[in-house]
């Protein structure tokens, strides 16, 4: 690659470069040693609890389910398994890894976000609401997943707020057919639904407050929490 200079033989700082570095430097965040041991532990025995969830979630599929349905249940079931064992790995490598691969873990991080929430709808579109509802859904929650990737892919943590923006309301979509999923699930699974949502949500207060210490790890455990909640929606929803 050729080297860029200045007119008086000194080296040039390519735009392109700066910009990168820059993107990079905002990954090398604030977070003390304790803070990323806690971050990185929080999302391992995530890792270990997802793992748990989606043997779960398939037996139960397998020995529950009438004949015709099992198919649909294991597979939505186990792409929101999978989704949760995707997410809080990627995590828990971003927060153990050293900062020279911060940047690229942290931008798969953002982006199994995306993944998550289009994984827990999969699982609610397969199952609960099928047909074209289900589809419509399917759709659209996997194509704003596909777009918000790439977006962040691209740009890093210019868009973090943005990203944060889509997060939220990708998750509260389901208002659009909150009708159809309260007259179709259990009471109980509903009501599991919902808290997921609130525990999300509300933990994205503590995401957006990165500069206080301690409140990503906190973010973390929303997240836990909030997955739990899906988890005990989807297994108790037949």
């Amino acid at each position: 690659m050729e080297k860029i200079v200045n007119a008086d033989g000194s080296d040039a700082i390519c735009p392109a470069s700066a910009a990168c570095a820059k993107s990079i430097r905002s990954y090398q965040e604030s977070y003390s040693l304790g803070e990323e041991i806690a971050n990185a532990v929080t999302h391992g025995i995530g890792v270990g609890l997802s793992i748990v969830a989606l043997v779960l979630l398939v037996v139960r599929a397998v020995h529950y389910t009438p004949a015709d349905l099992t198919a649909r249940y294991v597979v939505g079931f186990s792409v929101f398994g999978s989704s949760l064992i995707v997410l809080y790995l990627c995590s828990t490598l971003y927060h153990a890894l050293p900062r020279g691969a911060k940047y690229v873990f942290g931008v798969i991080d953002h982006c199994c976000i995306y993944v998550l929430i289009a994984g827990t709808y999969t699982a609610s579109c397969l199952t609960t609401l099928y047909g074209a509802i289900g589809w419509t859904v399917f759709g659209v929650i996997w194509g704003l997943a596909c777009s918000g990737s790439v977006m962040y892919s691209v740009f890093g943590h210019r868009v973090r707020w943005l990203s944060l923006v889509m997060y939220i309301a990708m998750g509260w979509l389901v208002v659009f057919v909150a009708k159809p999923l309260r007259e179709r699930l259990p009471e109980i699974s509903f009501l599991f639904l919902v808290l997921g949502g609130v525990l999300y949500t509300v933990g994205c207060v503590f995401y957006a407050l990165k500069r206080i210490k301690w409140t990503h790890t906190i973010w973390h455990m929303f997240v836990i929490g909030g997955s739990v909640m899906h988890f005990f929606s989807l297994y108790l929803s037949f």
